[in-house]
Order: structure tokens, then sequence, then C-alpha cells
């Protein structure tokens, strides 16, 4: 259902956005989050990047490069369809060439390819977009797609301000009440951008603990108590990630369940807390930990879910790209 989704019906999308981090949004959502953060975001990005290129002895002038190599890029896709960056590099040699990085003590800390950098950057513009992987879901070599083409139109450009609004709305909706810190580390907005979007909506200050916190005027009335419940969430799951100020949802777990960037890895919940991780080893073995008592009925609900998973992943292997160090003690 999800492959459909994403490379047949096209409702959904992958976009770099919020924190220039990788997204799937669906295409009504796309346009909202293009216009309040990914722009603003390409355009610091392609400052960066054509540094990099004249810092390497790719060209004297990097923004040239980069704007004289793009119709090209955009051309063969236009005529090739769907292409891997790999191939790329035979139509357009000029995206042919490693580019090693050193720190300011003469260590080596990376080497990267000029097509994968060129190609990321020419997706924050909204010009390129990850399509079909190659083989399973679980690859990470992706083929590469224009964007209109891959739409079937132009990504539609709102104002910034309107956008932040609907986007923040949404927001609200899901994870509120939220501070203002949730709000900027979750967009990657700036003070100003943060404050008209939640003046433009409306919300409301609620107490958190001493501390303010936001919500939808329409969010005050009390919610119903919600049965007891239970769930195995995978690495980066937009829960886990929801929120900058966790301590109320994650205890003292973090350094467990996190790694050193502050990405999550997998968590077990119970009734609204993490309380544990789990992990899956090369065989496949769904293992999993609980790192606080949760009584002996959230216990064996948990163990049914982590079984339930196992049946639902069968022989899928998946190598989580940020690894926390539960995950890695408990993978093996």
């Amino acid at each position: 259902m999800l492959e459909r989704a994403l490379y047949d019906d096209r409702e959904l999308v992958r976009i770099y956005g919020m924190r220039r981090t990788l997204w799937v949004v669906s295409q009504s959502v796309m346009p909202l989050v293009d216009s309040s953060a990914t722009r603003s975001i390409a355009t610091s990005s392609r400052r960066r990047f054509t540094k990099i290129i004249e810092d390497q002895g790719v060209a004297d002038d990097g923004d040239r490069w980069l704007t004289e190599v793009t119709p090209r890029i955009l051309s063969v896709l236009a005529e090739k369809g769907d292409t891997l960056g790999r191939d790329l590099t035979s139509l357009v040699p000029e995206l042919d060439r490693e580019m090693v990085f050193y720190n300011k003590a003469g260590k080596l800390m990376g080497r990267t390819r000029m097509v994968t950098n060129t190609m990321v950057q020419l997706a924050l513009e909204g010009q390129v977009t990850r399509g079909r992987p190659i083989g399973t879901w679980v690859s990470s070599q992706y083929h590469w797609s224009e964007m209109e083409s891959w739409l079937g139109a132009p990504i539609q450009d709102l104002p910034t301000r309107t956008a932040s609004r609907e986007l923040i709305r949404r927001w609200l909706r899901a994870f509120g009440p939220g501070t203002e810190t949730d709000i900027r580390w979750w967009t990657g907005w700036t003070a100003r951008q943060a404050r008209e979007a939640l003046a433009d909506v409306g919300a409301i200050e609620v107490d958190l603990d001493g501390g303010i916190g936001y919500l939808l005027a329409d969010g005050l009335e009390p919610e119903e108590e919600a049965e007891p419940w239970v769930a195995l969430l995978p690495s980066l799951d937009p829960t886990t990630m929801g929120w900058k100020e966790r301590d109320w949802y994650l205890g003292d777990h973090y350094p467990t369940l996190f790694d050193r960037n502050g990405n999550a890895g997998p968590t077990i919940w119970v009734d609204g807390r993490v309380v544990g991780g789990w992990a899956q080893r090369k065989t496949g073995e769904i293992v999993y930990e609980l790192l606080e008592d949760v009584g002996r009925e959230a216990s064996e609900i948990v163990e049914t879910k982590a079984g339930l998973l196992q049946q639902w992943m069968g022989d899928v292997v998946v190598t989580p790209r940020f690894r926390s160090p539960h995950d890695k003690e408990l993978a093996g």
C-alpha cells in the first residue's frame, strides 16, 4: 500500500523539508513544507554547496557551475525518465567526481560523490525528487526524477506566511500542546516565523508544568481518557520525534534510545510513555527490552506486539541508517 502511494499513485512524495530532513508527505502538504521551510533551506544550502565546489577545485565560480549543469541534468531526466545517480555520471560527466573532506588538522573526515551532493541540492530547490529504489524497499539506492514530471504539475507556490500558518495548524492538531522550543526545533524556523504562525492560527497559551505551551483554540476541551495501549515504533517515527522537550514521555531514556545527533531508535510505548526499545538482528529476529517496570499485563501485550511485528516483517531485514546505543546492543 505504501509503495503504491509513493511510486504508482504518487499521493505521497519525498521532499527535503524542516531542518533539511527528508520527509514523506502528501501532495497537499508538500507546498506547505516547500514554501514555509524548504525554500529558505535551499538558499543557504546552495551557498554552502557552491563554496564546496570552489574549495574542491571543481570550478572557480561554484554558483555558475551549478547553474550551467542543472539544465543538462534536467534534460537527461526529461529524456530518460527515472535515472540512477551512477547512470547520470556517464551522461553528465561533470558529476563523475569524488569530493574529499579534511578537518583543520588535516584528518580525513569523509568522501562523497559530486552527483549525490548535486542531486540533493536540486531536490532542495524542488527540481528533482527521489523515485523508486533499486530492488526491494529496503534499498538505499534510488532513481531520480524531474519533480514536475513526477507530480504532473509544478509545486504550488504559496506565500511563506500562509504556508507557515497552515503547517503549524497541522502540527498543533497532531502534537499540541507544545512549546515554542518544540515548534522551532521541529520546523527549523526562526523565532519570528514561529510566533507569527502561532498568532495567525490564534493559538492559545496553556500551562505546561510551569512553562508556556500552545494549543489550537478548539483543543481546550478535555479529551476522553484513552484506553490502555502499547506500540512498537520504528526509528525516527514522527511520534517519537514530534517534540524537542521530551522528558514528559521519554523520562531519562534519551541517552539510551537516541544517537548523538538526536535521532530516535526503535521505541516501545505504553500508555503515552516510552518504556523500552526493540531491534532486529541480522537473522531477522525481533528482540526487545523494557527499561522500566510496566506491570504484568502491559508486559504481556508488549510480548504479543513483538510477535506480531516478527510475523509482519517475515524474512525482511532492515538496517537502520541511524542506530541508537540500545539498538546496537540489542541487535548484537
